[in-house]
Parts: C-alpha cells; sequence; structure tokens
C-alpha cells in the first residue's frame, strides 16, 4: 500500500478508501476530552471539566433540547461556556451541531476554540456525505485553524497534534512528494505534542505509526526521499513497537488500531508468540465502529495464517 494510505489514515468517520488521518473514537481520552494531566495546574481546563460533566450528568435533559436544533447558537455565552457545549457535542456526536457552533467563532483568538473547530472541519470532510470538492475546502479550512491555535498558544498539546494530523491531510492533495517533504514537520509537532502531555494515547500512538509507516517504505519512495533530504526521514520496527507499547501503558485497549498495530509490529519483528497475544486482543475488541469491525477482521485473516504454528 502506497504511504500515503498508510500513514495517514486513522479517523473511523470517514470513507474506508480515503486517505486521512484515523484516529480512536469519541470518548477515548486522547481525542480532546480534559483528561486529569489537561486539568491540574490549569484554572480555565479545571472549570471547563466541571461544566462538562454537569452537561453530561444533566444530558438526559439537556440532550433533547440541543439535538433538536438544526443549528446549536452561542450568542452572549462566555469562551468557557462555549468549550463545554463543543466539548457535549462532540462527545455526543453531533458532528454538524458542533461544526456550526464553532464557525461562530472562527475569527477568535482563542487556541482551545481554534483546534477544536479545526478538528469538526476535519470530521465534516471526512464524513461519506461529503463532497470531494467540499472536501479539499474544509481540509485546507482545517489546516488554517489549527495553524492559528499553534499560533496563539504554542504551548497547547491538542494544538500541535491537530497542526500535525491536517498537514498530513492536506499532503493527500500535494502528492507524495509533498507528504514526505512534511513528514519532518509531522513527527516534530507529534513529538511536541507527546513532551506537553505526555499522557496523551493518541500522540504516542501517531508516533508510533509514523515510525512504523518509513520502518516499512518501500524503495521507490525511498528514492524520492533521498532526493528531497540529505537524510531522509527513517525508522525503525523497534522504535514503532516502543510508541504502541508506551500508548497502551498509558491508556489501556484505548484504541483497537493500537492492539492490531502491537501484533503486526511484532509479526514483522518474527516474535509470532507476542504477535497472537495482541491480535487475538484486537481481534476480540468491541467493536463499537466500521474501523473496529475491520479491524477484527483484519486481525482474524492475520491469525489464521500462524496460529497452528505459535
Amino acid at each position: 500500500m502506497a504511504l500515503a494510505a498508510r500513514l495517514w489514515r486513522l479517523l473511523p468517520s470517514g470513507r474506508p478508501t480515503a486517505p486521512g488521518l484515523r484516529l480512536p473514537a469519541r470518548g477515548a481520552c486522547a481525542t480532546g476530552r480534559l483528561g486529569g494531566s489537561e486539568v491540574v495546574g490549569n484554572p480555565g481546563a479545571f472549570r471547563r471539566s466541571l461544566l462538562f460533566s454537569a452537561l453530561s450528568y444533566l444530558g438526559f435533559e439537556i440532550y433533547p433540547i440541543v439535538s433538536r436544533a438544526a443549528v446549536v447558537h452561542a450568542k452572549g455565552l462566555g469562551v468557557e461556556e462555549v468549550l463545554a457545549q463543543a466539548d457535549y457535542l462532540y462527545e455526543s456526536g453531533e458532528t454538524e451541531k458542533l461544526y456550526h457552533l464553532l464557525t461562530q467563532y472562527k475569527e477568535s483568538e482563542d487556541a482551545e476554540l481554534l483546534w477544536r473547530l479545526a478538528r469538526a472541519s476535519r470530521d465534516i470532510a471526512q464524513r461519506s456525505g461529503t463532497s470531494e470538492e467540499d472536501k479539499k475546502v474544509l481540509v485546507y479550512e482545517a489546516l488554517e485553524y489549527a495553524k492559528r491555535a499553534l499560533e496563539k498558544n504554542e504551548s497547547s498539546f491538542a494544538a500541535h497534534k491537530w497542526y500535525a494530523i491536517c498537514i498530513s491531510d492536506v499532503g493527500d492533495y500535494e502528492g507524495i512528494k509533498a507528504k514526505i517533504a512534511n513528514a519532518y514537520i509531522i513527527k516534530e509537532h507529534f513529538e511536541k505534542a507527546i513532551e506537553l502531555n505526555p499522557k496523551d494515547a493518541t500522540s504516542i500512538h501517531l508516533m508510533g505509526i509514523w515510525c512504523y509507516t518509513f520502518a516499512e517504505m518501500p524503495w521507490y519512495q525511498r528514492r524520492i526521499a533521498k532526493v528531497l533530504f540529505a537524510t531522509p526521514p527513517s525508522s525503525t520496527y523497534e522504535e514503532a513497537l516502543g510508541y504502541f507499547q508506551r500508548a497502551e501503558q498509558v491508556d489501556p485497549n484505548f484504541y483497537s488500531k493500537n492492539l492490531l498495530l502491537l501484533g503486526k509490529t511484532y509479526l514483522k519483528l518474527h516474535n509470532k508468540k507476542l504477535a497472537a497475544f495482541w491480535l487475538m486482543k484486537a481481534r476480540d475488541y468491541p467493536a463499537h465502529t466500521e474501523e473496529d469491525r475491520q479491524i477484527q477482521t483484519e486481525a482474524a485473516q492475520l491469525l489464521t495464517g500462524f496460529s497452528d504454528k505459535k
């Protein structure tokens, strides 16, 4: 499979054949929900987490009201209230309402609003009903929002993560040379996201994907990389394994694809016993999304190839 299709296909809401980053489904700790590491020492985040908890607690009353509205209006709300409402809509899977809410703040100077708008724009782009023309516009808009979020707050791990994701998406429209040329930039921002929040399993997982992809890069793509760089991007399966293991330690069973890639990496390293262990976990992972079901199928197929030789 081509580099672009392997490295940047992680989001469950996208079409199965469309390139692009695929991330853990809503509810996973790393997709933008406030975890303990994001709240400690951040009074604004702490207040927002309380607001979000209140929304969740009262969801049986609030959700019917929100879901009946075609567009969510935020006039008169403060930033913290808008962020709480945005996080509630995201967790509820209300992608369109979230996008309409946040586009009211597209001129905002607040990094927390802007990276969420980048994520929402990208989620709309990845939907199967989005036309190719609209998808391209949304992908470039998402990159612009993520870039502005990073400019407003270079200490935001989420801004770094989503900037890297959006750069990779734009590369789908600019060719394999652009993908490879952006590889170091993408890596830099994923590493910065991990540095800023070592408990974000998704950023760690994405670094594992980066390493895995360049470890198995085919010869013709290596030739392109050598033309673009004096020292082209490279990695090893051992490095990829380290990131996948670390992501699992940070948040066990957070993502079926991390389990699958642990198994596949052990296969590359000729450790069939551990490969089988992780592939069975991926096969038996509860399927909440279409991507989970696809991963179950792939894991089962890989297991049939050597299960009698373990």
